[in-house]
Order: structure tokens, then sequence, then C-alpha cells
């Protein structure tokens, strides 16, 4: 018993003795835990997993539309699954959704097995989130929450300073011993560590970048991480010196971004739709202004949701309130100003934002040397970190130097103007006027390529190693637009005779249109004498004002040649200039030492202003936009073309038609044009594309004129098979056929009113119709020939009709008597027309003359001649002030209408031109050919767009005003909108058939454009004065031109 008694004591006592020792344990733990908790409530400063779901909130969600493309990204793979990639850098601009993309990142990365995460959201604007030792808190207590072991390595100092451990000012460094002996722990393993917006680090953040670099040399440490920052100099200079990172740059997928950020609009304008109710209308009004105004921003497009889902926004106040925010991030920009004024190279950061705010384009480096004259002898990279130093306003990609967005530089001219631009911006456009002319004069020089040939054609032309245009690229083509916007007086020193700009146009003119011909700006050269020209014109500086209209002249009437091959400007340029032209006879000496007889010119410069070339037949139509901007052509080469009314760059070539075009007309809106062909059809082109929209069919012959009603809902038609038809334009529907006349309907015009339609025909008449009712009101009679055309006057009162007897006859259109009778043409009228005034009619005809005619008197005024063939089609541009004539000599001409002089000629069809049409806006011409198209020219540029390949002359065409992507035509309407367009290049003319022998040597080549030597071509030749026939015998040329003149050239 006692022995049992024993026994069950010692049970009892060990029992109690593990109940004790269990207690104990569990009073450390407590103990433990208490200490933990403690030691983590000090750590603690901010929750991270709080701050992720507060910018996930703050900015409306986070969208996995927004990042995904990310994840399939090859840098972001190659970081994740290589060992050896321990950094993911991934930098941008502001508001290019970094931080999103990093929440995003977290998201698919905590999805992974044994995924041990931490991560910082730093932000400049609080000061708990923008120091590096707030940074390594954060990340160290996110990585203890997951692994609760690692706290150790922070008890081991806390138990001893307590919460003071983490402030004072030693507490970064015992931040990193901590940090540090984490890293190495043996159980870390598989880590990420995230730290977003590096850049908002405001304090300490050298520390930080070198703390992350110094973890990546710890051997035994697998951790990764990720950072994001802006495209900031400091970051760079640190994190460039790791090789095992991946770098990630938003700039290099801006398509990504872009496709981002309308998943993230149409998600917020989803939201505001639900919240304020928005009818259609507004949600896509909202929509299309965030989008258009974005520019890869998530966060503007953030802010201004915000602003618009305030419930003080009243849903009817959506629209002006929309249109009310700037694209800005203003309060990011005023924070960068500060850091800028107070750093060492303030000065030259803010003359380099004041370039970079005034400039027309971003520059290069280069070019921002050339237009400061601080910078001149910084070598690239302290430019480089000049640059950087600029913060947030700029960033440079590929040498060139970019606002990071629009809204940039809007807070630099409006809210920071006196800041970087003291003297006003007037006084910064007239010292980058100064600078660029100043380099112009130095650098440019003959042949400045080293092309050496002639004729070297532009396109073979490749970039020497080193450039010499790189410096001057910029100032090449916009120095005049400095000028004009530094708003001088007419009394200003730069615009007088003997001024910089006088010696510049003396010294260096040809020179200057060699390099714009090498960098392809010729239209913006034209464009810039314009406006220099205009500068002089009120000034009492008569030598500059004459130099000036002569190197006008130079230019227009040279710029083909001098596009197609840079050293033309000192062949063909000077060669077919006049005799007494004063760029001529101050460039003597540039002209071709290989020509020992050069052909006899003209004295002085005569009416034609400029040859538009490019069609490949005769031209056949030709109008003017209603702004005068743009003129349009229609050739037998089956094309329409639009050309720039200014420059004679031919902007659009539309190709579809499948025979002539005889007819082209502009919508009144510009947006479409229409050309009628001996297809038989009407096509209906979107003149900024050069799409076909639709195809009229119906007539049983070509179509020989087409019209748009004022109001553009109808369109009529004339055709051989003796009918008129109105459509309507918008279904493309046939409303009427008129019956009634006995020959080819020829002409056909709506009055202003549109209740009227007047159509003339072979069968000597004119009709007026009702419109509406389709009935013949009058039937005018008294030609002795075929009408071939007949216009309204602009305010209906009276009709013109133009006939095979070589005569214009002006009507009473509510009587239908003859009020007069024009005669003078030495053959038939194919075309009359109207100034928008009324006080002018033009016609052209057979005679290959255009003659103006007082409309009251019936007075001849002036007699345009230049064309080598006949006239098919004559226009006034909307302010009268020009006309353009289409011809069989397959060219386009614009003359002054006043003057009578021939500003231009676009060139590009194959064929006649059959008929011209301007868009409503005047922006773009549509031609018809004889080729067999239709092309789509740009009025401002001249450059042909399309070329549309229709298969049939067309003759008529015109827009439809009221969809303005429909072009109807005589086949039908064509869809100017149609994917399958792409730009097409400017039609060559057609090869012509040279008689005579070919000769080696010297000659012609076989399209008869250039003199040529052993093939090579030397010598281009203008229009005027290309082969009918020609002799070659040794070293001499002789030609027989189609406009009847005999050169007579002798090479050595």
């Amino acid at each position: 018993m006692d022995q049992y008694n024993s026994e069950d004591s010692k049970i009892q006592l060990r029992k109690l003795i593990d109940v004790a020792g269990a207690l104990e344990k569990q009073q450390e733990k407590r103990h433990q835990d208490d200490g933990d908790k403690q030691c983590l409530r000090d750590l603690l400063e901010t929750d991270p997993r709080d701050d992720k779901t507060r910018i996930e909130d703050t900015k409306g969600g986070l969208l996995r539309d927004s990042y995904r493309w990310i994840l399939d990204h090859a840098d972001f793979q190659r970081f994740r699954d290589d060992p050896q990639s321990r950094l993911l850098w991934i930098k941008g601009d502001p508001g290019k959704g970094k931080t999103m993309l990093l929440c995003g990142i977290i998201d698919e990365l905590k999805k992974g097995p044994n995924s041990l995460l931490s991560y910082f959201f730093c932000q400049a604007t609080e000061a708990q989130l923008s120091n590096a030792a707030s940074v390594l808190r954060g990340l160290i207590y996110l990585l203890i929450l997951q692994q609760p072991s690692l706290i150790s390595h922070v008890r081991s100092k806390h138990d001893v300073a307590g919460e003071k451990l983490f402030q004072g000012i030693n507490v970064w460094v015992s931040l990193v011993e901590i940090f540090t002996d984490m890293l190495k722990d043996p159980t870390l393993k598989d880590a990420v560590l995230i730290i977003d917006a590096l850049d908002e680090c405001t304090t300490d953040r050298p520390k930080l970048l070198d703390f992350i670099i110094q973890s990546l040399t710890i051997s035994s440490s697998p951790v990764k991480w990720i950072v994001s920052s802006r495209n900031w100099q400091d970051i760079e200079e640190k994190l460039d010196r790791i090789e095992q990172k991946v770098r990630l740059q938003l700039e290099l997928n801006q398509d990504s971004i872009s496709k981002a950020v309308d998943t993230y609009i149409e998600c917020k304008v989803e939201e505001l739709a639900g919240l304020k109710n928005y009818d259609k209308k507004t949600r896509d009004a909202v929509k299309n202004r965030l989008t258009s105004n974005a520019d890869g921003t998530f966060l503007w497009v953030a802010l201004v949701c915000k602003e618009l889902a305030d419930p003080k926004a009243r849903k009817r106040h959506t629209l002006s309130r929309l249109h009310s925010f700037p694209p800005g991030l203003d309060s990011l920009y005023g924070r960068m100003i500060e850091h800028i004024r107070d750093s060492e190279d303030a000065d030259l950061c803010k003359e380099v934002l004041a370039i970079a705010s005034v400039v027309y384009r971003p520059v290069t480096l280069d070019e921002l040397k050339v237009l400061a004259e601080s910078l001149e002898d910084i070598d690239p990279d302290d430019l480089k970190d000049i640059i950087g130093s600029c913060g947030s306003f700029l960033t440079l990609r590929e040498s060139v130097v970019y606002f990071v967005h629009q809204s940039a530089k809007d807070y630099l001219l409006s809210k920071a103007s006196c800041h970087i631009l003291p003297s006003g911006t007037a006084h910064q456009h007239h010292t980058l006027f100064s600078r660029s002319l100043a380099a112009l004069s130095e650098a440019l020089r003959r042949d400045i390529y080293g092309l050496s040939t002639p004729g070297f054609s532009i396109d073979q032309v490749s970039l020497p190693n080193p450039d010499p245009l790189s410096w001057i690229r910029y100032s090449c083509i916009y120095w005049v637009d400095h000028l004009v916007d530094s708003n001088p007086t007419s009394s200003h020193k730069d615009l007088q005779d003997s001024s910089v700009i006088h010696g510049f146009i003396q010294k260096k003119y040809l020179y200057w249109l060699e390099s714009l011909s090498l960098l392809r700006s010729m239209s913006e050269g034209v464009q810039a004498v314009y406006k220099l020209e205009a500068l002089v014109r009120n000034t009492r500086s008569q030598k500059l004002a004459e130099l000036l209209r002569d190197a006008r002249r130079f230019f227009l009437s040279h710029k083909r040649p001098i596009e197609i091959a840079p050293l033309q400007t000192y062949a063909s340029a000077l060669v077919f200039s006049p005799e007494r032209s004063l760029i001529r006879e101050l460039f003597k000496k540039e002209e071709p030492n290989w020509m020992i007889l050069k052909p006899r010119m003209e004295a002085d410069w005569n009416a034609c202003v400029q040859t538009l070339e490019g069609h490949g037949g005769s031209v056949r139509s030709v109008v003017f936009s209603a702004d005068g901007q743009r003129l349009a052509s229609g050739s037998d080469d089956r094309t329409v073309k639009i050309w720039d009314a200014a420059t004679g760059a031919c902007v659009q070539t539309l190709e579809g038609h499948g025979g002539w075009v005889s007819s082209v007309v502009f919508s009144a809106d510009g947006q479409r044009l229409a050309s009628g062909s001996d297809d038989r059809t009407v096509k209906i082109w979107d003149a900024a594309t050069g799409a076909c929209v639709q195809t009229l069919e119906g007539h049983g012959g070509l179509v020989m004129s087409v019209v748009f009603s004022a109001d553009g809902q109808r369109l009529a038609s004339g055709s051989d098979d003796r009918t008129v038809k109105i459509w309507d334009a918008a279904t493309g529907a046939c409303v009427q056929t008129l019956e009634g006349h006995g020959g080819w309907v020829s002409s056909v015009v709506f009055s202003a009113d549109g209740q009227r339609l007047a159509s003339g025909s072979d069968d000597r008449t004119v009709k007026i119709w009702d419109a509406a009712t389709g009935a013949c009101v009058q039937t005018l009679e008294g030609h002795g020939g075929l009408v071939m055309s007949v216009v309204f006057s602009a305010d209906g009162q009276r009709l013109a009709s133009g006939s095979g007897d070589k005569t214009v006859k002006i009507w009473d259109a509510a009587t239908g008597a003859c009020v007069q009778t024009l005669e003078g043409h030495g053959g038939w009228v194919r075309s009359v027309v109207f100034s928008a005034d009324g006080q002018r009619l033009a016609s052209g005809s057979h005679d290959k003359t255009v003659k103006i005619w007082d409309a009251a008197t019936g007075a001849c005024v002036q007699t345009l001649e230049g064309h080598g063939g006949w006239v098919r089609s004559v226009v006034f541009s909307a302010d009268g002030q020009r006309l353009a004539s289409g011809s069989g000599d397959e060219t386009v001409k614009i003359w002054d209408a006043a003057t009578g002089a021939c500003v231009q000629t676009l060139e590009g069809h194959g064929g006649w031109v059959m008929s011209v049409v301007f868009s409503a806006d005047g922006q773009r011409l549509a031609s018809g050919s004889g080729d067999e198209t239709v092309k789509i020219w740009d009025a401002a540029t001249g450059k042909c767009v399309h070329t549309l390949d229709v298969g049939r002359i067309l003759y008529r065409f015109s827009f439809d005003p009221t969809t303005n992507s429909l072009l109807s035509t005589d086949i039908g309407l064509l869809n100017l909108d149609h994917p399958a367009l792409q730009p097409a290049v400017d039609d060559q003319s057609t090869a012509i058939t040279l008689r005579g022998v070919r000769h080696s040597g010297w000659g012609i080549s076989t399209d008869g454009v250039w003199i040529v030597k052993d093939g090579k071509e030397m010598l281009w030749l203008p229009p005027d004065y290309r082969v009918g026939e020609y002799a070659v015998v040794g070293s001499t040329v002789a030609i027989g031109c189609r406009s009847g003149r005999v050169l007579v050239m002798k090479f050595s």
C-alpha cells in the first residue's frame, strides 16, 4: 500500500511538473506573443495592404484588362523565370499607370505557390510614405506577417531599444542591419520585394537605391525586386549599375498602354453612366472626350472621372464641366518647378524648358544645342543630365526631347511662364529664329550630302554618317515660323532691306531649297516663303519684297524637279528660269558647267505661276474647294487628284473608275468628293481617306456631269443616254429620271436653293427642270452647236451655257431670255462657271485658253494661256481669287483670277483630267481622269493621298454632303472608308513614244522628262519643254517641244 502510494505520488508529481512546464511555456509564449505584437506595433507606420486597397479604391478599382498585357510581356516573363534576373525595373512617365500595373502584378504573384510578397507604395504627398526608412519598415512588416519567425531579427534590437528603435537619426542604420539579416535568413526563400514610385521617395532616395543594389550582392539571398519609377536621372544612374536587372520602359510599349487606358475609360464611363443616369449621347461624348485627351495617362482620366462623379456635379452640366478640365497634372508640375528652381542647373533647365515650350515639334539633342546658346559646348552626356534635371516635364527617347504629356507644356506656358519665359513667348520665338538663321547661314552649302550626280533621285538618298543636316533639320523647316510668331512690326530690323533675312536669301537660298528636298519638306518650304513675303508686304523694304516675290516664283516653278532630285536646284531650276530672275542672277555661278549652250529663256516670269503635273492623261475637269485651299482635277488617266492650291503638291490620287473622269465636285463640307466617268457610273469618295463610299449605277451611257444640291441631300447626273437622273445622296436611290433632251446631256447644275435643275445638251438646248416634280419648266434655245456646259449663278437668277458654237450665253433663269452672248473663243466652249459673287464668268475652250468675262457687261477681262491642250473644265475658288482649269495636256493649272498669272500645275493622272471637285471644307480635292482612276489630294500640301482604280473613266462625280464618306459617281456610290485603301504614291506621267534615233552619250530619257548622259539623268525638262521631236548630234540636243518652241542645248 505504501509502495503503491509511493508510485502514485510519483506519477502525480510528474504530472504536476509537466503541467507546470506547460504553464511556464504558455507564459513564455504569451510573453513572446506580447513582445512580438508590441514590436510589430512599434514597427508599423503604415500597412502597405491598406495603402494598396486605398490606392485601388481611389483609382476606381483594379481592372485586370488594364494590366494583363504585362504578364505576357517577354521582359516580365524573363524576370519571373530566370533566377539570374533579380531586378525588374518598370519605368515610365507620370500618369502612365505604373502604380496600378504593380497592383496587378502583386495580385497575380499572390496566386503562385509558396508566394512571399512584400511591397510598398511611395507617395510624395504623404510624409510616412515618402522616405526611405518608411519603405523598409513597410517591407519588413509585411514579411513578418507572412513569415512570423523573421521577427526575431527585429526583436533582438527592439527588446533593448523599444519603440526608439524606429525613431531618431540612426533609424536608417538600424533598419538596414535588420533587413540585411532577414535577407540572409535561410528560411526566406523565393521572396519578391516590390517598391512603387521610387521617384516619390523624396527623403533619402539615394540611400534606398544603394540598399537595393547592395542587397543584390548577398549571394545567399534569392530575393528578387520589382521597382517602378519615373524617368529620373538619379534613379537611372543608380539602377544602371545593376547587371541582373530587366528594364521595362512603358514609353516603348505605348500601344499596350493606350489599349489599357481605353479599357479603363470604358469602365469609368459605364460607372458614371450608371451613377448619373447618362443617356447614350452624353455617355459617348464623355468617352470621346476622355479618349481624345487621356494621352495614355490613367491619372488624368481618374481625376476627371472623380470630378464628374461628384454628387454636386449635375448631369445637365456634364459636358460643359468635362470641357473645362485641362489635360494636366498641375500639382505634380508645380512641385517639379520648385524642384528645378532649387537645382544647380536651374538656368540651363529653364532655357531647355523654354525652348521645348515653343518649338513646333520635339527636337533632338543635336537640334536643341543649335537652339540654345548656353548648350553649345555641353557634351552629350551632360546634356542628357540636364534633360533629366528637368524632372517630369521632359522625357528623352532615342535622343529626342519630348514633353511627358501635352498638359506639361500647357502648364509651363500658362502657369509657369513667368519662370521659364520671363520676357514672353514672342521674345523666345525671336531668339529661336535668330539662332536658327545663324546656324543655317553657317552650315548650308551646295551638295551637302555629296550626291555629285545632278539627277540623283531623292528615293536613292541614304543618310550620311555623320549627317550634316542632323543639327539644322528643325531650323531648316521652322525658322520662318518662329519669326512669324515673334510678332514683328513692319519696321522690325529683320524685315528691312540688307537685313539678315535679305542676306540669307541672297547667299543661301538655293542651298536651303536643296536641303528642304533632302528633308522631304518642300511643301513646308513653300509655305515659309509665302509667310516671309506676307511679312514684308506692308514694309518699305522694296528690294527685299522684290527678291521674295522672285524667290516664290522660282520655288513654285521648280518645286517638282527639286523634290525629285535635290541637285536639280542648280540645274533645271536655274537653267529654265527667266534671264532676269533675281535668284538666277544671284546664283549664276551655280549653273551647270557641263552646259556649254543653255536654252534661251524669256526675260521675265510669265503669267503661269505654276504647272501642276501628275496626271497621265488629259485633264477634263478642275474645281476649287470652297475655301480655295485645294484644287481637284479629273483626267483621262481614270484618276482624280486633289492638290494643295498654294504649294501645288498632289495630296491624293483617287483610283477606281474604269474610264475617263469627266467631272469632279466637292461636297459643301469638303468631306466628300464625287466623280463622273465614261464607265457610266458616279462615285462618291471620302476625300480624307480616298475610300469609295458609293457607286451609283443606272445610266445607259457615259456620265458627262455630276453635281450635288446645295444641301447635299441630292445628286444630279447627266449622261449621253440623253437623260438626267436625280439621286438620293444618302441611300443612292434614283429618285427621278428626267427625259426630254434629244442628245447627250453634257452638263447639269442645281440652283442655289435646290428647287431647280438646269441641263445642257448637244441637242443645242438648255432645259430648266423643277427638281421636286421633274417637270421641264423651260427650254432655252439659241446655240448653234451642242451645249457642253451649263451653270447657275449663285443667286439662281442667271444661267450660263457653253457650246460647240464657240460662244457662251447668259440666260435669265426666270424668263428663259438670252441676256448676253459672249464671243471670242476659237473652239468649242467645254466648261463655264460663275464666280461666287456672280460678277465674273470663266470659260474653258478647245482653243486651249481660259477666258474670264465680266458677267454684267459681257466684256472679256482676261485670256489665260498656257495649256497645251483643250481646256475641259474650269472652276473658281470660293473667294473668286483663283481659277482652276483642267486640260487635254494632262495638267491642272491654278490661275490668279485678278492678274491671269498661272500659280500652279498639278500632275499625277495617266490620262486627261475630265473633272475635279473640292470637298466642302476645302481640305481635299478629287480628280477623275481618262486613266480610269480617281485621285484624292490633300489640298493643303498638294500630296496625293489615294488613287482609286475604278476601271472606267468618270466624267463627273460629287460628294454626298450628308454622309461625308460617299462619292456619287456614274458607276455608283463609292465608300471612301473602305479599309483596303492605302495611301498611293503619286503617279508618274505615262511613257511617251519617241520618234528618232537613240544615241549613246547625251540624249533624252524614254519618258521624255530628262536629258540623260550615258543613261544617267542630268537635266529635268519642265512640262512646257518636253519632247515632241528631237535630234541628238554629239553633245548637242535639239528638242521640238509640245508648246511649239524649239530648244537647242550643247553639253560638254
